[in-house]
């Protein structure tokens, strides 16, 4: 699958394929629009497929946080101001699963899991309109984090995203991408 995948900002160094992928952050870079810090970055790195369609994206995140705002994750794309990201994200010392919604102006909602050892797995859901956020926590139990509107066409992009916005070198490492059909729009299992 990651064969027909293509950069947006395409960083030093990467490699891998569906089963592990890694990538390096280049220096300050990061997705954000206008909100609280009167910026707007769009050089974070994103790895992506032009898709049509509902679908249900899912992936494993593991990293070595160091300095705040590391983050890596899964994105869906409209253009240059309509996009969600979502995974990991390290701030007030430690990793938080975290999502920014960005309609022109990014907002930011962040939780600490309740236990965290290093890896944890995202799920991002398109029904329409609609972009459903999910984490697998520590008893198997897919917990929704968000779910977001996100005006877009019929055709989107996504992908496996990464940033650090204070500085260069950080390691993200993605494992077991899967995409495909759209899980069952029943929000309450």
């Amino acid at each position: 699958m990651f064969s027909d995948f293509k950069w947006l900002n395409e960083p030093p160094v990467w490699e891998g394929n569906e089963s592990k992928f890694t990538l390096i952050t280049g220096n300050e870079t990061d997705f954000w629009q206008r909100t609280f810090y009167d910026f707007q970055r769009k050089d974070g790195h994103f790895f992506y497929i032009d898709y049509e369609g509902d679908f249900t994206c899912e992936v494993n995140l593991v990293a070595d946080f160091e300095v705040l705002y590391d983050q890596l994750g899964l994105m869906v794309r409209v253009d240059d101001e309509n996009w969600i990201k979502t995974g990991l994200e390290y701030t007030d010392g430690a990793a938080h699963i975290s999502t920014v919604v960005t309609r022109t102006w990014s907002d930011w909602s962040m939780i600490k899991p309740t236990k965290f050892e290093g890896e944890v797995r995202i799920r991002l859901t398109r029904h329409g309109e609609a972009i459903r956020i999910q984490y697998l926590d520590e008893h198997s139990v897919w917990i929704m984090l968000r779910l977001a509107y996100l005006d877009m066409s019929e055709s989107c992009q996504i992908g496996i995203m990464a940033c650090s916005p204070q500085r260069s070198g950080f390691v993200a490492n993605f494992s077991d991408f899967r995409m495909g059909d759209p899980i069952s729009r029943n929000l309450h299992d």
